[in-house]
């Protein structure tokens, strides 16, 4: 079947096969959010975007295969209500970055922009973007085989940025770590997965970009 990235709280996991990645979205309650699962083919390792809730269901979903990661996007709790029974039931080492670490209930590694988290043979560039929260990242993942994958967290949705809840200061951050970091380096066909919701590319939203810098949110 093909992946359409539409995924709704209590219903199946949507996949997609890349060459080397596979990526497995699913959406958890009560907050609709998206948890993300990175399986590299070459050595079977498995990396999981935000253990936000219902850890029964991440780790089935994580099956025998195990887990060597859990990355969380940012500090939100909503992102991460299930880290420390996914952590202890599957011995995952748990990487934020570290203006938002310390927020979380465990962290193993602490990241910054520009690092490498690894799943399998599969990298995975982390671009720190300011504003959401102090320490807020994305994943790129560059498919040698096709297009590049980004995983945004609460930093980009379709539709505009993520909410800065009317600090000016903190969306002038945002739209400017936003154009600058990723739309100003990766291709319109870039498909983006975000923390909530449908996913998008960067070229079906990056016409939109002067109207949310001139709306401020």
């Amino acid at each position: 079947m093909t992946y359409t990235g539409d995924v709704t709280p209590d219903g199946p996991p949507d996949t997609r096969q890349l060459d080397a990645l596979t990526i497995t979205k699913l959406s958890v309650g009560p907050m609709d959010n998206n948890a993300y699962l990175l399986r590299c083919e070459e050595t079977g390792e498995q990396l999981l975007v935000d253990a936000a809730n219902e850890a029964p269901r991440l780790v089935e979903l994580v099956g025998d295969a195990g887990l060597s990661t859990v990355v969380t996007t940012h500090r939100h709790m909503d992102h991460w209500v299930a880290l420390e029974e996914v952590v202890a039931e599957t011995g995952a080492r748990s990487v934020a970055h570290a203006a938002d670490a310390g927020e979380l209930p465990i962290t193993t590694d602490t990241v910054h922009d520009g690092d490498v988290i690894t799943v399998g043979a599969c990298p995975l560039e982390v671009i720190h973007l300011v504003g959401h929260t102090p320490g807020s990242i994305a994943l790129l993942y560059r498919d040698p085989a096709g297009i590049p994958h980004l995983f945004t967290g609460d930093s980009l949705f379709p539709g505009g940025v993520g909410n800065t809840r009317g600090d000016k200061a903190n969306f002038q951050s945002l739209i400017g770590d936003v154009e600058r970091k990723l739309f100003d380096r990766l291709p319109d066909e870039t498909w983006f997965y975000p923390g909530h919701g449908k996913d998008s590319t960067l070229g079906t939203e990056r016409p939109s970009l002067p109207e949310w810098r001139a709306r401020g949110w």
